[in-house]
């Protein structure tokens, strides 16, 4: 920590002997219609052919020697803007772009530069334009950006009905997904039909799959960053949609013109209403809402504060239920310092819960888990000059973890029992520092030093034999007390990226990572389900580590008209958890006894062809990859491939504007089948129980999966004089009906009359599978 507080003075220090005889240009880039901070602006000086972007935050800083410049603001679907400034003294000046009209062959669907595949430093990133995303074929006509990721390389989907992905051979949950800087740990609604991210109120989205920045931790293989809009503090705006499924309105507008304003929209499933039309009991529905005011008191002080909160709730006759929810809550304090110290201050707190629960006589109970956390952050960015910026800061992290608790019912068969809660404090300092060496030469450099607590009140156990699951034998234990150490973990997680330009068309890039994990998700299954809790890194649980190298090459042809890249990868993860085979996960009060920790190994290659301009957009991407672990305890102790190891991956995505009326959509996916554990045979007990046979972890791979998918989206009247506009979206789902596997499970074989064949030893295995083609439509209207 002193290295690097010394490192960063010295290094302003030495900015500031520099500086003497040079003065600064700082502002805010903005949307003239809406009033909403624009990301990734390219602000050009002529004069030198240097230049910056706005941070994630709509703010540039530069610093130049006196002297007359002309200042060039760039971005994409928005008119260029010049301005002349006489820097003889620091100068601010906020900037707002108006949209630009383009004719219909000349459709852009990017928000960043034009040669940014080529230009940036970033590799494996990828953003989600949300307005491309509204015209794709949807599941039930609600546009979805993780299933847009899902379709993009080096990203592995889970399969149909579930939001969770895989990351360059890393598991589920070791993927960090924020919504306005706060982490969601369950990202989907109705079991993964739908995911929490409403599009309708999403500003940007991007998905780091390398190249990390140091800010980011505390997850191993991917960061999914989704920051919502400001709202529109120029004037009042609405947007509703109407589709099969569920409904959401969104309205937005000034609380003071040009000062402040907010954002509000809901989204709700009526499943349970076409039921109870029906006079059935069951209830099945969902809910979320996205609520975010923001004021600006000044040009160096903006506030914002945005709310997120969602829920599950099924419940069958009124016997049984389970639900679960995600809450989170940002306050952030945009500040600035001086011209070229830029200050983001966040609070935030995050919490989900799930609950299960009966209200039969003999077996009634309510079984309730949480996790909750609490931090502080503090991000700043220091602006040295065009060609060097430094980001750094410091983060701590509460969280709280409750695995379970049962409460029977009066008359109840259970027991009241209660899993021991754990408590952690997680501590961050990082530095990173983007350098441009040359015109052709750009290195991003830094380390983030992560210091993790397991902390009471907690008692820690020792047992007779520690990987005795069967039977743990306790022959000791030690109290502590609330928020007394128990276990510390020290790492240091240096990042490294550079760029070299090798024409105006094309260039190499490199990174490499490391990642520290000390949240491990405690599922023995293959897809994270709400009903899976977490667990902090413990005595018995050691951090997770992986290490990542990546290179690519990033070509962009006919004027930026299309970008392609390939990019190879190989991520060594250390200390990855899993768990001993026939483990027993839930209500175990020895869970330490299960779990195992070994090595995994992954390494692939990506490759991805995008049309970003004209009628017809899209984008082609192929994975090829391979995932394995090396678990002592595991699968007899020998290699076996991780079950989110999916060999080949297709996905192709395309949008076709026919005209001012129609938009055609279009997408395809294939994938090689994901392994998955089957008993090998069956053998029979003297007492005639039958038991199946395991040889293997993962040693059966499912049929691959592949799947089309269509839309059309009509806007009847397109006429700006309108005070309202309207579009309808007609979808077709799994357009051929395919009947691809979600999972496959193994009985005892059976005759047409459902009759046992033989002695009841011959076994056969039954494919499970979710959606056929499904036909959709949303009305959508903007006001």
């Amino acid at each position: 920590m002193r290295v690097l507080i010394c490192f960063i003075c010295a290094l302003l220090i030495f900015s500031e002997s520099q500086a003497q005889d040079k003065f600064t240009l700082n502002g805010y880039v903005r949307d003239a219609s809406s009033g909403e901070e624009l990301i990734g602006v390219t602000v050009l000086i002529k004069e030198t052919g240097g230049g910056v972007n706005t941070n994630p935050y709509g703010f540039y800083s530069i610093t130049l020697p006196e002297g007359n410049y002309t200042i060039e603001y760039r971005y994409i679907g928005f008119q260029r803007k010049s301005e002349k400034v006489q820097l003889n003294k620091d100068v601010s000046l906020n900037i707002n772009l108006e949209e630009e009209t383009v004719e219909l062959s000349e459709i852009v669907v990017t928000a960043e530069r034009e040669d940014a595949n080529v230009t940036n430093i970033q590799m494996s990133r990828n953003e989600v334009n949300i307005e491309q995303l509204k015209k794709l074929p949807a599941l039930f006509g609600e546009p979805d950006v993780i299933k847009t990721i899902q379709m993009l390389p080096g990203v592995v989907s889970a399969g149909e009905g579930t939001s969770s992905f895989f990351v360059r051979g890393g598991s589920a949950d070791q993927n960090l997904i924020l919504i306005d800087e706060a982490p969601v740990y369950d990202p989907s609604h109705l079991f993964g039909l739908f995911s929490v991210f409403n599009a309708d109120v999403i500003k940007d989205s991007e998905l780091y799959k390398g190249g990390i920045p140091s800010r980011f931790g505390g997850r191993l293989s991917s960061i999914l960053e989704v920051r919502t809009k400001d709202g529109n503090n120029k004037k009042f705006e609405g947007e509703a949609g109407i589709g099969l499924l569920a409904s959401s309105i969104m309205l937005e507008g000034p609380i003071k013109k040009d000062e402040s304003s907010f954002i509000v929209s809901a989204r709700r499933s009526y499943i349970d209403l076409a039921l109870r039309a029906v006079n059935q009991k069951n209830l099945v529905y969902f809910y979320d809402v996205n609520a975010k005011v923001n004021w600006r008191a000044n040009n160096k002080n903006r506030f914002f504060l945005a709310i997120y909160t969602g829920r599950d709730d099924f419940n069958f006759d009124g016997n049984f239920g389970f639900d679960w929810g995600n809450k989170t809550a940002t306050f952030r304090w945009n500040h600035l310092f001086n011209d070229r110290l830029f200050s983001n201050t966040s609070l935030i707190a995050s919490s989900f819960d799930y609950g299960l629960g009966s209200t039969q006589q003999s077996d009634g109970f309510q079984w309730d888990s949480n996790l909750q956390e609490y931090s502080f952050k503090q991000d700043l960015n220091y602006f040295f000059n065009p060609k060097l910026t430094l980001d750094f800061g410091y983060h701590i992290t509460y969280r709280k973890f409750a695995p379970g608790k049962i409460i029977p019912s009066e008359e109840s068969i259970f027991k009241e029992t209660e899993l021991q809660e754990e408590f952690a404090l997680d501590h961050a300092a990082y530095f990173g520092l983007q350098h441009q060496v040359s015109d052709n030469l750009t290195f991003e450099y830094g380390a983030r030093l992560s210091v993790f607590q397991n902390i009471g009140k907690n008692t820690v156990y020792t047992y007779f034999d520690k990987l005795d699951n069967v039977n743990p034998i306790r022959i000791d234990s030690v109290e502590y007390g609330s928020f007394e150490n128990i276990k510390t973990y020290v790492n240091l997680e240096p990042r490294f990226s550079a760029r070299l330009l090798l024409n105006n068309s094309s260039s190499l890039k490199a990174s490499y990572n490391r990642m520290v994990q000390n949240t491990h998700l405690i599922s023995s299954g293959t897809v994270p389900l709400p009903f899976n809790t977490w667990a902090p890194s413990s005595t018995y649980l050691k951090p997770q580590l992986a290490d990542q190298f990546a290179v690519g090459f990033f070509k962009n042809f006919n004027n930026n008209r299309y970008e392609f890249s390939v990019e190879s990868f190989y991520k060594d993860i250390q200390n990855v958890t899993d768990f001993a085979d026939n483990a027993q996960i839930f209500f175990n009060q020895d869970l330490t006894t299960e779990f195992r920790q070994g090595s995994s190994e992954a390494y692939g290659l990506e490759l991805m062809l995008q049309k970003n301009k004209g009628k017809l957009t899209g984008f082609v991407a192929y994975t090829l990859s391979k995932v394995t672990r090396t678990i002592d305890g595991v699968n007899l102790n020998r290699t076996f491939v991780a079950n989110h190891d999916r060999r080949h991956n297709l996905n192709v995505i395309g949008t076709y504007d026919y005209s001012d009326k129609w938009t055609f959509g279009g997408s395809f996916t294939y994938g090689t089948g994901r392994p998955i554990t089957l008993p090998s045979g069956s053998y029979e007990f003297s007492d005639g129980q039958i038991a199946d046979v395991i040889t293997e972890r993962n040693g059966f791979r499912l049929p691959n999966f592949h799947r089309v998918d269509l839309s059309a989206t009509l806007v009847p009247q397109k006429n700006k004089d309108k005070k309202y506009e309207t579009s309808w979206v007609f979808s077709l789902y799994n357009v051929y009906s395919r009947k691809n596997p979600f999972s496959i499970y193994t009985r005892v074989r059976l005759d047409d009359d459902d009759n046992v064949i033989g002695d009841g030893t011959e076994k056969e295995a039954r494919l499970i599978y979710l959606f056929p083609i499904l036909p959709s439509v949303t009305f959508n209207i903007k006001f």
